[in-house]
């Protein structure tokens, strides 16, 4: 069953969010807004939370006040980041509230990954096409949100998270719940052998202690072309850093093949919106 369902908010807001950890984790907020519910035009139609593409700054500011109204928090509350593909991770607290809400200036720099132990902290990544990796330790009450294109998958970012959830919270990797969310599949994904070069090379240094499989990561299409199968190479980063594959939630949702949905920057040409994906601890006079 595909564990990311969709939603509207009272708003009009369209996300969609895990089926199980609304129940198995009623004080965490985490899902992955769709294209539905803003007021962008154009190829940024509507609810681009982006201010890195073409978009009018103030309908993306005004996307992102709409996404806060939905999940019932204040734009204090969210912390944004100018994502380069690396897997430098931030440990974000109350003090970095509402940074790069309404600016790119002031938002996390050069970050691709983001912690907390803080409730009321909401973390924020943006996509159209990349992963986006979930974490919770319900141990030790502590989040994590990573955005994995191929560059972040083959740096392992989803391996720097989990290393920085274990560093400042004390995390137990066999503890942490993950979710891999929509993104590219392996059915549109296309790369060429410079890319599946560094893909193997991330596989052999998996491979140290058990075997990975191409199969599960790849398929060779001939003539220097592959299909790419980013979310089960993170997977498979994550189970090698210790998460139990039990704890795993895997999207099927295609960005790609459900543009009607969800931003996409392979099927769009480049010119297109972002989404945006969540995770955060409901402080407990708001649960």
């Amino acid at each position: 069953m595909e564990p990311f369902k969709i939603a509207a908010a009272a708003n009009g807001v369209e996300m969609v969010t895990i089926r199980s950890w609304q129940e198995r984790f009623p004080y965490v907020s985490a899902g992955f807004t769709t294209r539905i519910g803003g007021v962008s035009q154009g190829p940024y139609g509507s609810l681009n939370c982006g201010y890195h593409v073409s978009d009018s700054p103030a309908d993306v500011a005004l996307n992102r006040e709409r996404l806060a109204q939905a999940l019932g928090i204040s734009t204090k509350d969210a912390t944004y980041a100018e994502q380069v593909h690396g897997c430098e991770i931030a440990v974000v607290t109350a003090a970095d509230g509402g940074k790069g809400v309404y600016s790119r200036e002031d938002a996390l720099q050069a970050k691709d990954g983001f912690i907390t132990c803080e409730a009321g902290i909401f973390l924020h990544g943006l996509f159209a096409d990349c992963v986006p990796l979930y974490f919770i330790d319900p141990v030790h009450q502590a989040v994590g949100l990573a955005h994995a294109g191929w560059k972040g998958s083959v740096l392992q970012i989803a391996r720097q998270t989990i290393t920085a959830m274990q560093r400042e919270y004390g995390s137990n990797p066999a503890e942490i719940h993950a979710a891999i969310g929509p993104s590219i599949g392996i059915c549109c994904y296309e790369v060429d052998e410079k890319v599946i070069g560094r893909v193997q090379e991330t596989m052999r240094e998996l491979s140290d202690s058990s075997p990975v499989e191409a199969a599960h990561v790849y398929r060779d299409k001939g003539g220097g072309k592959y299909m790419l199968d980013l979310q089960q190479l993170n997977r498979q980063i994550m189970i090698k850093a210790g998460i139990l594959p039990t704890h795993i939630e895997l999207s099927t949702l295609c960005t790609s093949c459900h543009t009607e949905w969800f931003y996409s920057h392979r099927k769009e040409g480049g010119t297109t919106g972002r989404m945006a994906a969540w995770i955060g601890m409901i402080r407990r006079h708001e649960r």
